[in-house]
């Protein structure tokens, strides 16, 4: 049986609509939408005490990650507090037109 390449590429497309996005991993540091990659600033003690005073504080400052270039909002916003201003990793969806990563698992880097 041979199917036409139209009727291919509906059932891989609706495949993707069907089963969502893959989940990628990113590595980055855990900060906040305010200071992003400079908390200096702020004088606050430290960079991890800076990130969750911004996010608690500032009632519309978000927990974020910052992978060097590029910085993604998460979806997650309890998790990442314990990792604020650490390196690592994260495996979900990111969402290309919002800049939203969809947190599936966060866990330390090195």
């Amino acid at each position: 049986m041979r199917i036409a390449p139209g009727v291919l590429a509906l059932v891989v497309g609706s495949a993707s609509l069907v089963f969502g996005e893959p989940s990628t991993t990113y590595i980055g540091v855990i900060t906040d939408t305010m200071c992003v990659a400079d908390h200096r600033p702020m004088k606050v003690a430290s960079d991890a005490t800076c990130v969750r005073e911004c996010v608690r504080d500032a009632k519309s400052f978000q927990y974020a990650l910052l992978d060097g270039t590029k910085i993604y909002r998460l979806s997650d916003q309890e998790t990442p507090r314990q990792f604020a201003a650490r390196k690592v990793k994260i495996t979900g969806v990111l969402y290309t037109k919002t800049h939203i990563l969809k947190v599936e698992q966060i866990e330390g880097a090195n």
